[in-house]
């Protein structure tokens, strides 16, 4: 398939990445990973057991069904947690990817956004193609692009939530000013919240909960695909002005006279 964007030198063609959480086996998760289409799967360093036994490591898991991992930081609260799991991650994988994520407040699981950009310095120094996580502020990701991030991932609603995009307005601005992809992450709970994303001009869009915790995670895996295909459809053809009154599909020249 022809590549649809790049991180850093890591070339993609699908536009959905899915995570590894709250999934019921990691059968479960595979079977989701087909049906979604997706290339690349995140994964908590911190929360999977490196040293599992076959069958239940998630690394081998993956890497055999032909995924792509992307290490993420989640869980770290600080910058030096953040950064040492990162490295860790990359010695371990042999992955140049990692998502950033320092988390702020334990309730809202909001970005620390002043840790999050420290961080993102180090590591981007450190010659990691950093995906950051962070609040869906125009300004701090103007920043984290500035100083060399790959992309920046800007939260839709809080994670977990499923409440969809929760501010258009602020994405927008991202969007315009963007000079990296941006992947919209967090918060989308169905397809029409997928396809209104990548319809505003995301890269591509980052999820988890909206599909382990669906009442039939592989069939929604499977929308969030389509979902992601036809907002980009969307995206490129342009979608026509918006009108407060109606205007007639077929022309009024030439009606039949009675």
């Amino acid at each position: 398939m022809k590549s649809a964007f790049t991180l850093g030198d890591h070339a993609f063609s699908s536009r959905l990445i899915i995570g590894s959480g709250k999934y019921e086996s990691i059968q479960q998760n595979l079977d989701c990973a087909k049906a979604s289409g997706a290339e690349l799967v995140t994964v908590a360093l911190r929360r999977v057991k490196v040293d599992a036994p076959p069958g239940e490591n998630l690394y081998d898991a993956l890497g055999a069904a032909g995924f792509r991992i992307l290490p993420n930081t989640a869980g770290c609260y600080t910058v030096d947690e953040a950064v040492t799991t990162a490295r860790l991650a990359r010695e371990l994988l042999d992955t140049d990817l990692v998502k950033l994520e320092v988390i702020g407040d334990e309730a809202t699981l909001f970005p620390d956004a002043p840790a999050t950009l420290e961080a993102a310095r180090i590591l981007v120094d450190d010659g990691f193609t950093v995906l950051p996580y962070i609040n869906d502020d125009p300004v701090a990701c103007l920043r984290l692009a500035e100083m060399g991030c790959a992309a920046v991932m800007p939260l839709a609603a809080p994670i977990g939530s499923g409440l969809g995009i929760r501010n258009p307005a602020n994405l927008r601005i991202i969007l315009e000013q963007a000079t990296v992809p941006v992947i919209v992450d967090a918060g989308v709970g169905t397809a029409s919240d997928a396809a209104v994303a990548l319809e505003l001009g995301a890269t591509a869009v980052l999820m988890n909960t909206g599909i382990a915790g669906a009442d039939d995670p592989v069939k929604m895996a499977a929308a969030m695909r389509h979902a992601v295909e036809a907002g980009r459809l969307a995206h490129e053809a342009g979608r026509m002005p918006q009108r407060l009154y109606a205007t007639a599909s077929s022309p009024l020249d030439g009606l039949a006279r009675f």
